[in-house]
C-alpha cells in the first residue's frame, strides 16, 4: 500500500501533468492549408502570397485570439486536379479550418465545391475572374477583379485619344474577362477594336501573335498576361520591335507586375495600367510594408504580394472577431463589410458579394533613380467588381 506521502506525490505529478496539458488543450491550433503555384509558370505568384503570409505572420506573431496559426502549404503548380486534390486531403486528413491562396481562376473554382461541402472559408488571394465568389458563399476574396481595372483603362484610353486598338490576351476565363469588359467600355466610348487574339495560357509564344498587332497599326495594345509572364511578353514585344513602331501598351497592371518590371528594360517605358497597388504607392503604409518585404527577401513585393497580405489580415481579423472561434459561417459573418488601410489603400469586403471593394489607378512606367516604376497618376476610388454591380 502506497504511503500517504507517496500517494500526495502521484497527485502532485498527476496535476502538473494535467496543468501541463491544460494550455495546450486550451490553445487549439488554426490550420491554414495555403495552395498556391510554387513551381511552373505562375511561381513568382505563389512565392510572393507564401512570402507577404510569412512577413505578416513575423511582424504580428502566430497566435490569435488565444490560438495558434499553423500555415500547410502545398504546391499546385496550377493544375486543377492538383488543386482539388490537395484541397480534399487539407480538410479529410489534415483538418484544416480556412483555405487558401488560389494562383489561377481555375483552381479556385475547382476548389470551391470542397469549401461548401465542408463549410470553411476559401480566401482567394491571387485569382480574379468575376465569377469566382459567386460559385460558394464560403469563398472571400482579397485579390481583384478583372472587370475592376480593365473597365478603367478602357475609359481612360477613349478619353486620351485612343481611337483604335488591337488586344491580345490569355485564353482563360481572366483573358476573357479583361476583353468583355475593356471592349464594352471601349467600343461604347467610340472606340474601335481593330484585331483581337486569344494566345494559350501555358508557355505561350507572343512572337507570332505580336506580329499580327504590328500589321493591324493600331494606336495601342491592349494587353492581359497573367503575373509572372509580363517580362516575357515585353522581351518579345521588344525583338519585334513593336516599341520603335509607336504602338503602345495599356492594360490591367498584370503585364508590368512590380516583381518583374525591373528586369524588362527600356522597351516596357510609357506603358501605362489600370491596377490595385504599385510599389511605388506614396502611402507610409506601404512604404513600410515595401521596406520589410525587400529585407526579409531581397526583392519587390508586386499585387500578388498584397493579396497575400490582405489576406492573412483578413483571416486574423475575423478570429479576433469571433473570439478564435473556427465555425466557418461565424468566420465569413465576421469577414463580410470588414475595412481596414492595406499596403495599397483602403479596402474593403463587399457584404453583398465577398468581394473585394478597392481603390483602382492609372499609372505609368517611369524611370526612378535608374529603376523601373509603375507611377501612379489617377486614382478611381472604391471601386466595385462591375461584374457583379449589373446583377
Amino acid at each position: 500500500m502506497l504511503s500517504q506521502a507517496a500517494v500526495g506525490i502521484a497527485i502532485a505529478g498527476a496535476l502538473a501533468v494535467a496543468a501541463a496539458l491544460a494550455p495546450a488543450k486550451a490553445q487549439e491550433t488554426v490550420k491554414i492549408g495555403l495552395i498556391l503555384p510554387m513551381t511552373g509558370g505562375q511561381a513568382s505568384t505563389g512565392k510572393q502570397i507564401d512570402n507577404a503570409i510569412k512577413l505578416y505572420m513575423q511582424q504580428h506573431g502566430d497566435t490569435v485570439a488565444g490560438k495558434k496559426i499553423e500555415v500547410i502549404l502545398r504546391d499546385d503548380a496550377t493544375l486543377p486536379d492538383n488543386t482539388k486534390r490537395f484541397a480534399q486531403e487539407l480538410i479529410v486528413n489534415d483538418k484544416v479550418n480556412i483555405i487558401a491562396g488560389f494562383g489561377v481562376t481555375p483552381a479556385a473554382l475547382a476548389a470551391a465545391p470542397l469549401a461548401t461541402q465542408a463549410k470553411i472559408p476559401e480566401i482567394v488571394m491571387a485569382a480574379g475572374t468575376s465569377i469566382i465568389t459567386e460559385r460558394s458563399p464560403y469563398i472571400v476574396r482579397t485579390s481583384f477583379t478583372l472587370a475592376q481595372s480593365s473597365t478603367i483603362i478602357a475609359d481612360w484610353a477613349v478619353k486620351n485619344g485612343i481611337k483604335k486598338v488591337a488586344t491580345l490576351t490569355s485564353d482563360y476565363a481572366p483573358g476573357n474577362d479583361a476583353l468583355n469588359f475593356f471592349k464594352e467600355h471601349f467600343v461604347a466610348g467610340g472606340g474601335e477594336i481593330v484585331e483581337e487574339v486569344k494566345v494559350p495560357l501555358a508557355n505561350p509564344d507572343f512572337a507570332p501573335f505580336l506580329q499580327r498587332m504590328k500589321d493591324a497599326k493600331p494606336d495601342a495594345m491592349f494587353v492581359f498576361v497573367p503575373a509572372g509572364q509580363g517580362g516575357n511578353f515585353m522581351k518579345q514585344y521588344a525583338e519585334r520591335g513593336l516599341d520603335k513602331s509607336g504602338i503602345k501598351v495599356i492594360g490591367p497592371g498584370d503585364v508590368t507586375d512590380d516583381d518583374l518590371l525591373n528586369n524588362m528594360g527600356d522597351a516596357v517605358l510609357g506603358t501605362v495600367t489600370a491596377h490595385i497597388y504599385s510599389v511605388a504607392h506614396p502611402s507610409a503604409m506601404n512604404k513600410e510594408f515595401v521596406a520589410a518585404y525587400k529585407k526579409a527577401f531581397g526583392s519587390r513585393p508586386g499585387f500578388m504580394a498584397v493579396g497575400g497580405y490582405d489576406g492573412i489580415h483578413l483571416i486574423y481579423e475575423a478570429l479576433k472577431k469571433t473570439g478564435g472561434k473556427t465555425d466557418g459561417d461565424a468566420l465569413i459573418e465576421a469577414m463580410k463589410g470588414m475595412k481596414w488601410e492595406s499596403p495599397r489603400g483602403p479596402i474593403s469586403i463587399d457584404p453583398e458579394t465577398r468581394d473585394i471593394v478597392q481603390n483602382v489607378y492609372i499609372r505609368k512606367v517611369e524611370k526612378v533613380d535608374g529603376e523601373l516604376y509603375n507611377l501612379e497618376f489617377a486614382t478611381f476610388e472604391a471601386v466595385k467588381d462591375s461584374g457583379k454591380t449589373k446583377k
